[in-house]
């Protein structure tokens, strides 16, 4: 079969399989153990991973924290953040209309707990208004503002930079959701002094499910960013996130960031190559008859969504599910129309003949010239 669904999760490389399996073997010992070898052998590991993973993010190895996946950080960030921060001035948080669910949701459980979300509109690529933003926080200063950095269902890279500078000058926390973008575009977090805290996962970067990050800046004169724990407990994770940690999947994400930061550059590269072909192939078979939502630059490399005129997307799901995969768009919310293709302006049927294709850097050209014969 002809994997094409990355963005919901990826194949896990054979070097990080082979840097788990002893930790899920002979070196099975908890570091928050003392003293005995089983506990010091895990315990350096997981610092190999912490420095891994900062190296990739451009981070003090200590801001970064280890979590199930990036739907836990997300929750933990947001419900943190705002449960510590929380005043009679402010209970104001900003978001925008394309954000991924597990941060759409969490936004509508503070709703329910009296909190006033703002959701930004975006524009036909599902970015943000930078001015729009900049004058939603002057009328309403919010607690965190927290913005998508590249969406998972067409790709579009938000402005970070601009979005990072307008949250610092106002001395607002911004949290961004990293997921898509960690290990495929430059995430050096040294530029983007405004951003206070980011989520990513492991299994979008060939590394493990049920691990992921939540990177959590330290204030320039040292002292760590207070936030509620979401998990409360041992107080691993520097108090932030109790419960023993996992150390193979730790070891895991470890290694698929260091695989990651090696081979960015060439992967992204090789990608828009794909992109390149593959839309050339379906633009000859269907007669031009299809449409690209994603805009052609500044965007995730690999990430395709693209409207198949008078094709139903489920239905041509279904007839090619025994030679390849593909969705309709985002794996965390597969039984409802996609909110991120409403959001950019797109009606029912518009979105019902849209198929996202998310590409990996493991197929060939060649490999493609399966939609040839569809």
């Amino acid at each position: 079969m002809l994997y094409l669904d990355n963005s919901a999760t990826t194949k896990v490389n054979k070097e990080v399989l082979e840097a788990m399996l002893p930790y899920l073997k002979e070196e099975f010992g908890n570091p928050s153990s003392k003293y005995y070898t089983l506990a010091e052998n895990a315990k350096k590991a997981v610092e190999t991973a912490r420095q891994q993973v900062a190296t990739l993010l451009r981070c003090e190895s200590d801001e970064v924290i280890f979590t199930s996946g990036a739907t836990e950080s997300n929750n933990m960030i947001l419900k943190g953040v705002t449960d510590y921060y929380t005043s009679a001035k402010s209970n104001h948080v900003i978001t925008t209309t394309v954000e991924h669910s597990s941060v759409r949701e969490t936004c509508r459980y503070l709703e329910s707990k009296g909190f006033h979300v703002t959701y930004l509109d975006v524009d036909k690529y599902g970015r943000i208004n930078i001015d729009n933003l900049e004058q939603r926080i002057k009328e309403t200063p919010p607690i965190l503002v927290s913005i998508i950095w590249g969406n998972n269902e067409i790709g579009s890279l938000n402005d970070m930079k601009s979005i990072s500078e307008v949250c610092s000058k106002h001395g607002v926390f911004l949290h961004t959701d990293a997921t898509q973008v960690v290990g495929k575009i430059n995430v050096d977090l040294t530029q983007y002094h405004g951003i206070n805290f980011l989520s990513c996962s492991g299994h979008k970067l060939q590394g493990p499910k049920g691990i992921g990050i939540s990177f959590i800046r330290k204030h320039p004169d040292g002292y760590r960013t207070k936030l509620t724990p979401l998990l409360h407990g041992g107080g691993q994770e520097f108090d932030y996130r109790s419960g023993t940690l996992a150390v193979h999947n730790i070891v895991g994400i470890g290694k698929a960031a260091e695989l990651a930061e090696k081979y960015q550059i060439e992967k992204a590269e090789y990608l828009t190559e794909l992109e390149n072909y593959l839309i050339d192939i379906l633009y000859n078979k269907l007669d031009g008859n299809i449409t690209i939502n994603n805009d052609n630059k500044d965007k995730i490399p690999g990430i395709l969504s693209i409207q198949l005129h008078g094709i139903n997307n489920e239905l041509f799901i279904k007839k090619v599910a025994n030679v390849m995969a593909v969705s309709t768009g985002s794996a965390c919310s597969s039984t409802k129309p996609s909110h991120v293709l409403s959001a950019i302006g797109l009606g029912i049927d518009r979105i019902r003949s849209t198929i996202r294709i998310s590409l990996s850097a493991d197929i060939q050209k060649e490999d493609l010239d399966i939609f040839k014969t569809l």
